[in-house]
């Protein structure tokens, strides 16, 4: 029996899964967040690196270490009524939510919105996103080879395009990032903000929903013992999180850097544009553009496609799959236009509130074979924890959603209550009684 993957297999599917999970997201965040970290840079980084690549690595390990074929029978470990829940509440953010409307807000904020007048921007960005999606559900609809095509030739573009900005950035820096002050949220436990900061990639809860892919090539490679399946995705997972952490390192220290020449942009699709103008002028912006562009339109069809079968899956007597690609594509339209700073910070609160029940989820299904994957520690860990990510909910909603007063003293309340609150993990507390109960639980029922 093969145990282990060769040195050439476990770099291809490190590579499967630098492709899988490295977007254009993952380029925008970490250089906001270098401009936003300024000399805290190195705590911050490493917290998010432990979120944007380490967490979406466990998530794929923890579909083979469970033996569950997808996302639905993880959840169900829960429950039947929470695995509904927590399917649809994952794909519609890794979906027509966010994720795919961010595609579209990404490529146009990057390549279209730095060339025209702010009174033109809406209607600009309406027509490009107009187009964006009518090429969107056009592949979704007919997949054909283009997109093979599209993956092969721009996600490497892409990345040398990335290597070559590094380059320049080696040779001609923009200044030194120590001396500049970090924004007021990083200036206090800069780690967990670095570590907040990772869920806008979205690769955790993605790592859920596409784990099964990677867990199948590997089986396919004659490799069927699930503890050899575990250890094989973490081995080459690990080349993925490297090349991603390395990535992620020098793209955040050109973002603090370029503090000494530009003020702190909006999100990091306008930084990543002024960046590259400053060193490649417009003729690199555009190239930008277009490379990211393109990837974008790939990442976006396969999203839609991977929604439109989930729900299909879910809901096989409703509609067809094709009807649910128009319903998702025409949502994802409308989200776009609301803009890419608008859909980042309605992002925010939905992903305080998932982000706590993956970690959760992954973890328990990670060492679950030390409780045999009994169901009372699922149930116990994901209430408590539910309850602790709403309140992060609510106080992540933005001030015109929700009474700004209410949030506040609700702020002030949990700050004093719950243990680590203050810095975004309001939930650990919780989740780790809830494991005690659970435990208790199963002990009781056994005597």
């Amino acid at each position: 029996m093969k145990k282990f993957l060769s040195l050439k297999e476990s770099i291809l599917i490190g590579s499967m899964l630098f492709g899988m999970f490295f977007g254009a997201g993952n380029l925008i965040f970490p250089i906001h967040l270098g401009q936003l970290s300024g000399s805290n840079i190195l705590p911050a980084s490493i917290g998010f690196i432990l979120t944007a690549a380490g967490l979406p690595l466990l998530g794929v390990a923890s579909i083979g270490i469970s033996k569950k074929n997808d996302l639905l029978e993880l959840s169900s470990l829960v429950g039947e009524k929470y695995k509904y829940f927590f399917t649809i509440a994952l794909y519609l953010t890794i979906g027509p939510f966010f994720a795919i409307p961010r595609c579209a807000t990404t490529s146009f904020t990057i390549g279209i919105q730095p060339m025209i007048e702010s009174n033109n921007i809406f209607l600009s960005q309406l027509i490009f996103t107009f187009i964006f999606f009518a090429i969107v559900l056009l592949f979704s609809l007919k997949p054909n080879k283009i997109m093979d095509w599209i993956g092969k030739y721009i996600n490497p573009a892409f990345l040398f395009f990335l290597l070559f900005l590094i380059i320049r950035f080696l040779i001609s820096p923009m200044g030194d990032f120590k001396s500049i002050n970090p924004e007021a949220s990083f200036q206090t436990a800069p780690f967990f903000k670095g570590f907040l900061e990772g869920y806008n990639t979205m690769d955790a809860i993605a790592s859920l929903a596409f784990g099964i892919t990677v867990i199948e090539v590997i089986r396919s490679l004659k490799i069927t013992d699930t503890k050899y399946i575990a250890l094989n995705t973490i081995l080459s997972g690990v080349i993925s999180c490297v090349f991603m952490g390395l990535i992620y390192t020098a793209t955040i220290i050109i973002g603090a850097s370029s503090r000494n020449v530009f003020s702190i942009t909006e999100n990091g699709g306008i930084a990543l544009s002024q960046i590259s103008n400053f060193y490649f002028s417009n003729t690199g912006r555009l190239f930008l553009f277009f490379i990211v562009t393109l990837a974008c339109l790939k990442t976006s069809i396969g999203l839609v496609v991977s929604c439109s079968e989930m729900f299909y899956k879910l809901f096989p007597k409703f509609i067809s799959i094709k009807k649910w690609v128009w319903i998702f594509t025409l949502f994802s339209f409308f989200i776009s236009n609301f803009g890419l700073t608008s859909i980042i910070q309605y992002s925010i609160p939905v992903l305080m509130f998932l982000y706590p029940l993956t970690i959760s989820l992954i973890l328990l299904a990670l060492f679950g074979n030390f409780f045999n994957y009994e169901k009372p520690v699922f149930v116990f860990v994901t209430i408590l924890n539910l309850l602790a990510a709403f309140l992060d909910f609510l106080v992540a909603l933005p001030g015109n959603l929700i009474s700004p007063i209410f949030i506040s003293n609700l702020k002030t309340f949990l700050n004093q209550h719950l243990l680590f609150f203050d810095i975004g993990l309001g939930w650990v507390c919780p989740s780790l009684i809830g494991l005690v109960i659970g435990l208790i639980f199963i002990r009781i029922k056994k005597h």
